[in-house]
């Protein structure tokens, strides 16, 4: 198809690790068993909330849906970018870039509101400790998810409509690994400043309001907890949040960095590390801050492991 004298884009070609061409076989032989690592423990997470009753609560529901979208989020980036390490011609059809872009919008953003709720989660169980089990029943549980993904999922349909709308001619050099926004709009033949103010504002959304939520119940908490006369009750009620604070400050650093600067600052040797740590990275430490140092967990994975192995005794 022709636009003038121009062609319409058909397929986009990821220059991602293009200065690295010398080192792709050996950046696919580094994230390969990072990436396989990640898959084998959120899938032990999921699997031993899941089985050991001792974990249905509400802390650890959250956690298992969280694994569940971390898991999800990696499986639309990394095996693609993997393949693409592998082989010459690093593409994408326009319709796969444009699905590529809506999965991990959703589930990015997901991931921002199921932060806050989980945050929410954490100063329930500090503030109203003898409340908690009415307050954080199955159905207000299940109804902060559903929130959180339906407005993941109404993000993400904005977003790329708004960008895949745009008219993409000649161009189709992306300088980066997966179909992220800047580097799209960035071969766009052009786009109203309008699309782009909407979709800046959009991001500003996902990431200060579930900041400003979480942040409320942190002071909430902070509140709560100095209130706490013994330094070991003190100690105790904050290393039940600790692991949350980690994950979000890791999370929401790298995605302000990435969506929350001008555009004249954009770069993309710049963004495509900080879409590493967030990809590979963030997603490989994750289960460990949350669940492979905590006593309790480890406790259930033995019996489930127990259970498993000995089914009989």
């Amino acid at each position: 198809m022709e636009w003038g004298n121009e062609t319409l884009v058909r397929e986009f070609i990821f220059l991602g690790f293009s200065s690295l061409a010398g080192l792709q076989r050996l950046l696919f032989v580094a994230f390969l068993p990072l990436y396989l690592f990640t898959l084998g423990t959120n899938a032990i997470i999921i699997s031993t909330i899941v089985l050991d009753r001792a974990l249905h609560t509400p802390m650890y529901f959250f956690l298992a849906v969280l694994s569940c979208s971390e898991t999800c989020y990696t499986f639309v980036i990394v095996p693609k970018m993997l393949v693409d390490l592998l082989a010459q011609k690093k593409s994408i059809s326009f319709v796969g870039c444009a699905i590529q872009m809506f999965t991990f919008l959703f589930l990015g953003c997901s991931h921002s509101f199921l932060l806050a709720a989980m945050g929410y989660d954490r100063y329930v169980a500090i503030c109203n400790p003898l409340r908690y089990t009415e307050l954080m029943g199955p159905r207000v549980c299940v109804g902060l998810v559903a929130a959180a993904c339906a407005c993941g999922l109404t993000i993400a349909q904005i977003v790329t409509s708004l960008v895949f709308h745009l008219p993409f001619l000649s161009s189709n050099q992306l300088h980066h690994y997966f179909c992220d926004i800047s580097p799209v709009l960035k071969v766009a033949s052009h786009h109203s400043r309008l699309s782009q103010l909407v979709i800046f504002m959009i991001g500003v959304c996902v990431l200060v309001v579930p900041l400003l939520l979480i942040l409320v119940s942190y002071i909430r908490i902070i509140s709560a907890i100095l209130k706490i006369p013994s330094s070991t009750g003190r100690y105790k009620a904050f290393s039940t949040c600790a692991s949350h604070l980690i994950v979000v400050t890791v999370h929401y650093g790298c995605a302000s960095f990435i969506y929350l600067r001008p555009k004249s600052s954009y770069s993309s040797s710049q963004d495509t590390l900080i879409s590493v740590s967030y990809t590979i990275l963030t997603p490989l430490f994750n289960p460990m801050i949350y669940s492979l140092r905590n006593q309790e967990f480890k406790a259930a994975f033995r019996r489930v492991m127990g259970q498993t192995l000995y089914p009989l005794h």
